[in-house]
């Protein structure tokens, strides 16, 4: 048997740990320690951010119609224009479902109407009355070509709406591109592309008769700053774009107001700045967030103005706030005195809202549009009557939807 000294001993114990060391290091079971520099040290890894949503369309230039010689100048902005953007239009058909005598769900035929491409990804603008209440979407193309849609968002109150279909792989889709609705006049010449009675696309043209036009679509929604024109907009033209002379979209087609309910009347148009302001946050979040002022309110009638006394008799009555609230935080006071009022208990002695950022409220659809554009968070500034006295408070608004429901 051989004896090893301790110096021996010593020795291949170290060299043992120095090769057992080596060889995690190569495993990776180990890490190098790394001597860090004063900028190393400082890094900071920034938060991680949604990105926001881009739309992709066409390069679009300045229309040339130079080559169509042979017809006037305003023939060759109209041929040139339906020729490089009719394909671009879409037309919409739903499916909406119906119960039978057998109480059976049943599909049956919904409404039609157009819509624009606005994205080669597939994402089509349209209005959301063409769509509302359906059971199944179908987007027609203009080679003949049908796809299902997909509901992506929509924005009532605008009128607005958003579907997807997946074209084929490598199919290149026109797109209708952006136009400027802020600085239109009235007589402009402007032209409507759409898919009448399920016909081929059609092009009408006229001018813009009006702009500013406020049109009430239902009891608490009013779209205002419409685009009135006279182009002919038949019902199938409804969410199909309305252009600018260059073939840009200065609004999505929307209503007729005719006494015989055909395309003789006036038309209507909601503004494409309105669409660019909310499609984005559709197409990214699939609805639209907006701000509003966290209390139960009443619009005033003549009943309440007599028996309460009230020193209006327009406006919006603040009956309660919401405890600890931000309307309550910024000085909105409620009502202290509950009355019956049919099947509602309603709070007297609180403020009377009488404007919101210089729009005056005297009814709720009024409310609706002041705050139309506000996100939560957003401040406004609120015209109040309190007593006989009037003030002005800055209330941050909350989130509608956390609000109202």
């Amino acid at each position: 048997m051989k004896l090893y000294s301790r110096s021996q001993v010593l020795f291949f114990s170290i060299l043992s740990g120095i090769i057992v060391l080596l060889f995690a290091v190569g495993l990776g079971f180990v890490k190098p320690l790394m001597s860090s520099t004063p900028e190393q040290t400082n890094i900071q890894t920034p938060e991680k951010q949604e990105p926001e949503f881009k739309l992709l369309q066409n390069e679009y230039g300045v229309l040339n119609t130079a080559d169509l010689v042979q017809f006037s100048e305003s023939e060759r902005e109209n041929i040139t224009i339906y020729e490089r953007l009719n394909s671009a239009v879409v037309n919409i058909t739903t499916e909406t479902m119906a119960i039978n005598w057998f109480l059976e769900p049943v599909p049956q035929e919904g409404s039609s109407g157009s819509g624009s491409i606005i994205d080669t990804r597939g994402y089509v603008l349209t209005n959301n009355h063409v769509i509302e209440n359906a059971h199944r979407v179908f987007i027609n193309l203009a080679d003949g070509s049908q796809y299902e849609g997909s509901l992506v968002g929509t924005d009532p109150e605008n009128d607005i709406a958003v579907l997807k279909f997946n074209p084929p792989r490598g199919t290149e889709l026109t797109t209708i591109p952006y136009g400027d609705s802020s600085n239109l006049l009235v007589g402009q010449k402007v032209l409507a592309i759409g898919n009448p009675f399920a016909l081929e696309r059609t092009l009408t043209v006229g001018i813009v008769s009006g702009l500013g036009r406020p049109i009430q679509t239902s009891r608490n929604r009013i779209i205002r700053d419409m685009i009135q024109t006279d182009a002919s907009i038949n019902p199938g033209n409804s969410g199909g774009p309305l252009l600018d002379t260059q073939g840009r979209m200065i609004g999505i087609n929307t209503m007729i107001v005719s006494p015989s309910g055909g395309s003789v009347g006036i038309g209507f148009a909601v503004p494409v700045n309105t669409a660019k302001r909310v499609v984005n946050e559709i197409m990214q979040y699939g609805k639209v967030r907006r701000g509003w002022i966290d209390a139960t309110v009443v619009q005033i009638f003549p009943s309440l103005v007599r028996y309460a006394k009230l020193p209006v008799d327009q406006g919006l009555l603040i009956s309660r706030t919401t405890r600890g609230g931000l309307a309550e935080k910024a000085g909105l006071r409620q009502g202290t005195e509950p009355v019956q009022y049919g099947r509602s208990v309603i709070y007297l002695g609180g403020d009377i809202i009488t404007s919101v950022n210089g729009m005056k409220t005297n009814t709720l659809a009024d409310l609706y549009s002041s705050l139309e554009a506000c996100k939560p968070g957003d401040i406004v500034k609120v015209e109040i009557i309190r007593g006989n006295k009037a003030s002005t408070l800055q209330i941050t608004l909350a989130d509608r939807e956390e609000v109202l429901n």
